[in-house]
């Protein structure tokens, strides 16, 4: 088969993970980033790294560079024409290798590395230890990083000033409104959802780049003890995104031309086939279901149709993996039984969860199993998503080169157009119906030491709109842990708070 030489491909991936035994042995964020590009230009069979069109970097957290495309690249001793950088986002890696391919098929770019890392299981234990970091400083001569592309807000004002702006508030309430409209008992959803990780787990138990490697059984998930206690209510610790973790990925990516030129074998090519990029409506509070999310399910089903395949067809499939929440959104959307193999790594609470850089993971090992395919007839489908379940990046891959080369696409015109809500403010829902709401999706966030301390509640309203109540009550909060509140009628004050 001929193929165009502008046909964009990978050809190398690279992963580090960094278990460091010490604080001497702990290496920067730039440090394990560099290694990993080195581990991709090793796999893509490159003797040395060439100059490149583009460095681009996913946004990190765990370290402040001025410019960390260039302090990498001063590190591997290499010129790159753009030095790049993501705003914050799950969904950056994915969005990146789609914006990559499309500028090496229209011809304004050979070659890019993605890339991206973090050393926060080092930040945080040199905090605890009270120790100083002597890590890269950045000077005032560092040239500023250019924008990969431009940021979006994530929380709206109402919702920062009620402090529900982390993701360990809104995707535990997600899993109350699943839950709910599954029409499940709470002890039988929490059996699925932690027979579920468990085989996340096991899937990181075999990966060799997954942070963690132990397989956990369904009873060891959802067994509350002081290693494994209750962070949002239902999520114990081991349901959330392990985002303390020192590990970097990186991927090569270039035009089947630049390819050649450079002796990469064949053999090491895989080929982004199509890509999607879209975003739920941006607030939470406009959302117009909890338990639901159609821009996954138009998003995913376009990339799909754009690579002339359908998942039923696909074996190899990674979704976003940060809370269970998002894993039955991406598969309800996507209309995925929960009992497929819905991961490739093992999942961001047991693979690593490297804040914005999970999915750069994602990819590198989904490269490897589409080479080890023996007949190269698999395809790959990856969902990365930002925020909260909010912005959607999709990816389909193959080890043979696509007939009709890469193709992009969004959905985004018929998902502006879905029906929103609209957001009552506490006075505003204080006053219908004497403050009475009913409940559509919730949580209890404890403390450290495991105890009930912040109810937060989305509320339905009798005209539809929806209003926030927040109370901590320890009678109410307590109260709330037990039964299903989905579905109760509550009261709500001039402040927003929830009143049993």
């Amino acid at each position: 088969m001929s193929i165009d030489p502008r046909t964009p491909v990978l050809v190398g991936q690279g992963q580090i993970v960094n278990h460091a035994a010490t604080l001497a042995d702990a290496r920067e964020p730039a440090l394990l980033i560099a290694d990993a590009i080195r581990s991709a230009a090793a796999d893509a069979n490159l003797g040395s790294l060439p100059d490149i069109d583009a460095l681009h970097i996913v946004r990190l957290l765990s370290w402040k560079y001025a410019n960390p495309a260039h302090t990498v690249a001063t590190h591997l001793g290499i010129r790159a024409k753009t030095l790049g950088i993501t705003p914050h986002g799950g969904n950056m890696p994915q969005l990146v290798i789609n914006k990559m391919a499309r500028q090496i098929q229209d011809g304004s770019l050979d070659i890019a590395i993605v890339a991206g890392g973090e050393s926060s299981h080092s930040r945080v234990r040199a905090h605890r230890e009270n120790t100083t970091l002597h890590w890269s400083q950045s000077d005032s001569e560092t040239p500023s990083p250019e924008t990969i592309i431009d940021d979006a807000a994530m929380s709206s004002p109402e919702e920062i000033a009620r402090k529900i702006v982390f993701p360990v508030q809104i995707y535990p309430m997600f899993e109350t409104a699943l839950r709910a409209s599954a029409k499940r008992e709470i002890d039988d959803h929490e059996a699925l959802i932690s027979k579920l990780w468990s085989r996340f787990s096991s899937v990181a138990a075999t990966n060799p780049s997954a942070w963690s490697r132990t397989a956990l059984t369904a009873e060891q998930i959802r067994t509350v003890t002081p290693q494994n206690r209750v962070i949002g209510m239902p999520y114990r610790k081991v349901m959330n995104s392990n985002n303390q973790v020192d590990m970097a990925a990186a991927l090569i990516i270039c035009s089947v031309e630049k390819a050649r030129q450079l002796g990469i074998p064949a053999d090491r090519w895989v080929f982004p086939v199509s890509g999607t990029d879209c975003h739920e409506h941006y607030f939470v509070s406009n959302r117009y279901s909890f338990a639901d999310t159609p821009a996954i399910r138009l998003g995913g089903t376009l990339a799909l149709e754009l690579a002339e395949t359908s998942l039923s067809e696909i074996s190899l499939i990674d979704l976003y993996s940060c809370f269970p929440s998002a894993v039955q959104l991406g598969a309800q959307s996507l209309d995925l039984s929960l009992e497929r193999q819905l991961t490739v790594t093992g999942g961001l609470s047991f693979a690593g969860g490297p804040w914005n850089n999970y999915v750069m993971h994602a990819i590198a090992t989904m490269m490897i199993k589409l080479r080890n395919d023996p007949d190269q007839s698999q395809h790959g489908f990856i969902w990365a998503n930002g925020g909260y379940a909010t912005k959607h990046s999709f990816g389909v891959y193959s080890a043979t080169p696509p007939k009709n080369g890469f193709r992009h696409g969004s959905p985004q015109a018929t998902i502006d157009a879905l029906d929103k809500r609209e957001l009552a403010s506490p006075i505003e829902a204080a006053s219908q119906l004497a403050g009475s709401a009913i409940i559509e999706a919730y949580t209890v966030m404890h403390n450290r030491d495991g105890e009930p301390e912040t109810a937060i509640a989305a509320t339905l309203l009798s005209d539809s709109r929806r209003a926030w109540g927040t109370s901590t009550d320890q009678q109410l909060t307590r109260a709330m842990c037990t039964g299903e509140w989905v579905g109760r009628k509550i009261r709500l004050d001039k402040d927003g708070t929830l009143l049993a």
